[in-house]
């Protein structure tokens, strides 16, 4: 197994379109930071960011080299910012194993340590999806965890942690897509929060789907599942509301059109009944959802949402709730074109980025920074 430590530090400046309506609050930028069929890979995929205790902005997503699917030879790899995104380092691969499928980045920061914990998973990449759910394949698909104790500079070789957070009759296994939390408001505070899902085994047309967590409550040394809600719940994201409560939004995969979502009022641990009609547009697609607020920068409860708002994987957008995401009061498209998997994060300085697959005649075209005041959204279509 090929494992990368040590980044190159030289940092340059991307080329990046603005697009402004006449003020700093009406602007949106975008940087095209993984491209297709650029450094060796036929195709980028599953973009994650989050902004590290330093300020800085890591971006991971997917390095596909054979294709656009989700199996073969796949790599992970990052950027750095340390910029709010105006310049990135070069591109780094965090881990390679060959011809082999290493991907599913899902990062947590622990805000207490500063130490970055990433979720990811492997499966040989000669394994096929159908064949790992139908329990055809060499091998199930395994949860990893790799830390970093240096701002994303270096991290360690991912460690296999299938035998506490995976049960053995599962197969396919998917940490995120997206990012984790750690837990503020609640009886658990400090708890680090990962995102998952799975299958159960069984034949491959049959087969159940279910989301769950893991989390710690030893800054990452140790790592527990949380029961599962199910079923139809696929890609998942977390987020804590103010009265301690833990919201997971899922990928719907049984009613097409919506998310699916489930409350834990026990910090993760369990979660109530599924609802698979909300007032999110759904086109059975991840999605990302984040607090923004409170914050250093503004005391309301604000918690934003992206996905591609349609029926198909297009017109992405990023919307906002001001009541625990009960309802969605303002929404703004950032990308009319094809578009489908996203990660939100918050600046330093306020402003609001969302990492997301895109392009003009192909959703898988490029991987797109993206970053905009809440204002901008604000003043969009309610």
């Amino acid at each position: 197994m090929t494992f990368k430590n040590y980044f190159c530090l030289f940092m340059f400046v991307v080329s990046v379109a603005v697009f402004a309506e006449g003020n700093d609050k009406n602007e949106i930028e975008y940087t095209d930071l993984f491209v297709r069929h650029e450094n060796g890979y036929n195709t980028y995929r599953i973009p994650s960011i989050i902004r590290t205790n330093k300020g800085t902005l890591l971006a991971f997503c997917e390095g596909r080299k054979d294709g656009v699917g989700d199996e073969g030879d796949i790599d992970l790899l990052m950027k750095r910012s340390e910029d709010n995104g105006e310049s990135w380092s070069k591109q780094v691969v965090i881990w390679d194993d060959g011809d082999n499928t290493c991907g599913n980045p899902c990062p947590v920061v622990d805000r207490q340590t500063g130490t970055i914990w990433l979720g990811l998973t492997w499966n040989y990449g000669s394994d096929h999806l159908k064949g790992i759910v139908a329990g055809e394949s060499k091998h199930p698909r395994i949860p990893y965890i790799s830390k970093s104790e240096d701002d994303g500079l270096t991290w360690t070789k991912p460690n296999n942690i299938s035998d506490s957070v995976r049960r053995d009759y599962w197969r396919w296994y998917a940490t995120g897509p997206g990012t984790g939390i750690q837990l503020k408001y609640g009886k658990k505070k400090g708890r680090l929060v990962i995102p998952a899902n799975h299958t159960i085994s069984c034949e491959y047309k049959k087969f159940q789907q279910g989301a769950h967590v893991i989390y710690s409550d030893d800054h990452g040394k140790t790592w527990k599942l949380s029961d599962v809600a199910r079923p139809g719940l696929n890609e998942s994201q977390v987020v804590e509301l103010l009265d301690g409560k833990v919201l997971l939004n899922s990928r719907n995969s049984r009613y097409r059109g919506s998310r699916a979502l489930s409350f834990s009022t026990n910090c993760g641990e369990t979660w109530d009944y599924v609802s698979y009609k909300s007032n999110l547009n759904e086109p059975t697609c991840q999605a990302s959802i984040i607090r923004y607020a409170p914050n250093k920068n503004n005391d309301k409860d604000i918690i934003l949402f992206s996905n591609p708002d349609s029926k198909k994987r297009t017109n992405m957008t990023v919307r906002v709730s001001y009541d625990g995401a009960k309802t969605w009061s303002h929404k703004r498209t950032i990308h009319e074109g094809p578009a489908a998997y996203s990660s939100l994060t918050v600046l330093d300085n306020g402003k609001i980025a969302c990492l997301y697959e895109g392009g003009k005649g192909f959703r898988y075209s490029k991987i797109i920074f993206s970053k905009f005041t809440l204002d901008w959204i604000i003043d969009g279509k309610k």
